[in-house]
């Protein structure tokens, strides 16, 4: 069960905070430094790279998750609350990951900036989407053990 924890709380960290930082930093900087052909590029090549370790963590969250509630028998309110945001989010990241990343690379090699530009504001607002439920989902494992 230890080793499950820390692979759960590795891969939240690593995708959560990859999001937080993403959202809050990097796309802000960039957004008013770099012009849209660099922007675009660079935040391509940064998702790219991000993005594989999502999957990693998506692995590694689910996994452990899974094997913890199945130890647990049934699982209590906070940790089933948990399991399903953590589902939502896994889709959330699916969609962005087939659809809007996939318009803003296709867009980025066709040097379409204005195409590049709306995939990468679809992005934007589905990682805000997906930060937002991964610190409440944060919250709930943090806080839920007090009600139980």
């Amino acid at each position: 069960m230890l080793i499950a924890k820390f692979l759960h709380i590795l891969g939240f960290t690593v995708w959560v905070g990859g999001m937080f930082f993403a959202h809050n930093a990097l796309r802000p900087t960039v957004a008013v430094t770099l012009e849209p052909p660099l922007r675009l590029t660079l935040l391509a090549g940064v998702f790219t790279r991000f993005f594989k370790w999502v999957w990693l963590s998506v692995a590694l969250i689910l996994g452990s998750g899974i094997y913890m509630m199945a130890q647990m028998g049934k699982p209590p309110l906070p940790v089933t609350a948990m399991f399903l945001i953590g589902v939502i989010m896994m889709l959330i990241f699916a969609h962005i990951f087939f659809a809007p990343f996939g318009r803003l690379k296709r867009a980025v090699a066709a040097q379409d900036w204005p195409a590049g530009g709306a995939a990468m504001a679809t992005i934007r607002k589905l990682v805000g989407v997906n930060l937002m439920l991964g610190l409440l989902t944060i919250l709930i494992g943090g806080l839920g053990p007090l009600f139980y």
